[in-house]
Parts: structure tokens; C-alpha cells; sequence
């Protein structure tokens, strides 16, 4: 397993920093553990749960879920596309347009677990094939500049985050 150690703070856009924040020094043992974890939290919730929203303008718990999927996707393919030197600019997304568009409510909680485990075991196989030098890598995005070990680390907080808004205002997982 590589070691992808914490970025330093000109690695990554500020408002990244909440995320690498809830991560330990290694991001790949962060995201190897969350990949037995996760779904091991979330996969006893009824399709009564997972379908709850704490407020009628807040997502379901569905809605989160394919959102971590989402995320993950967009982020490891900005690691990979900064860890093979591309130096194209890539453009942002917005999340709270994705949402309604996904129609997570319309799938069981158990396939969105499934893609959500997919999607994961797709980003660890990418970040045990990157070396010291690709982590090391930078690209641009939605008009910031991030490292390829900077992403690693922002994924698994930002799972780590929704994991928390899970538990806090839904109580699930």
C-alpha cells in the first residue's frame, strides 16, 4: 500500500482544508479503511431511513449517498487525469444541480451502497498505482490548483464529513 502522505496547505484550495483536516497522515489507509467501514455503517438502514430528509430542502439520505459516489468520481478523475501530467484545465461542478438529476430516490439503498463500493475500490486501485512523483503532481480545477495527494486526502474527508451529517441530522450509520 503507498503511503500518500498530507498535503501541505499551497497544495489544495483553502476550502479543501476541512476535508484533509478529518484525515490522518495517510490518506490511502483512510480510504482502504472506508471501504470496509462505509458500507458496513450504512447498509442495515430500512428504504424508510434512507429515504428521510431532516428538512424538506435537504437531500435524502440517498441523495448523499450517490453524492459521495459522485464526488469520488469527479475527484479521482482529476487525480488521474493531474497524475499523468495533463494540463488541461478542468471545470468545476455543481453539486446541488447533480442532486436532483441522479434520482437516488428512484434506487434501492442497497445499489446506491453497491455503486458508492464500486466506485471506492476503483479509487483505490487508482492511488495504489500512482509513485511518489505523481501524488506529487498538480493540476488545475474549477480554477484552483490541487496536488494528485491533495485529492486522495480530500476524498476521504469529504466522506468522512457526510459520514458525520449522516450520523448528526439523519441518525444513520
Amino acid at each position: 500500500m503507498p503511503l500518500i502522505a498530507k498535503p501541505r496547505a499551497d497544495e489544495h484550495h483553502e476550502y479543501f482544508g476541512r476535508y484533509i483536516a478529518l484525515v490522518g497522515d495517510d490518506a490511502f489507509t483512510a480510504l482502504a479503511g472506508q471501504a470496509a467501514s462505509t458500507p458496513q455503517r450504512l447498509q442495515g438502514m430500512t428504504e424508510s431511513q434512507a429515504m428521510h430528509r431532516y428538512a424538506p430542502d435537504k437531500w435524502s439520505v440517498k441523495d448523499a449517498i450517490q453524492h459521495m459516489a459522485d464526488v469520488e468520481r469527479v475527484f479521482a478523475y482529476r487525480a488521474l487525469r493531474f497524475a499523468r501530467a495533463d494540463s488541461t484545465e478542468l471545470p468545476g461542478f455543481d453539486e446541488n444541480a447533480w442532486a436532483p438529476a441522479a434520482g437516488a430516490d428512484r434506487r434501492s439503498a442497497s445499489e446506491l451502497l453497491f455503486e458508492l463500493a464500486a466506485v471506492r475500490a476503483a479509487t483505490l486501485t487508482l492511488f495504489a498505482g500512482l509513485d511518489h512523483e505523481a501524488l506529487l503532481r498538480r493540476g488545475r480545477a474549477n480554477g484552483a490548483e490541487t496536488s494528485v495527494r491533495a485529492i486522495a486526502h480530500i476524498i476521504a474527508g469529504h466522506e468522512r464529513h457526510h459520514l458525520a451529517v449522516l450520523k448528526d441530522k439523519y441518525q444513520v450509520g
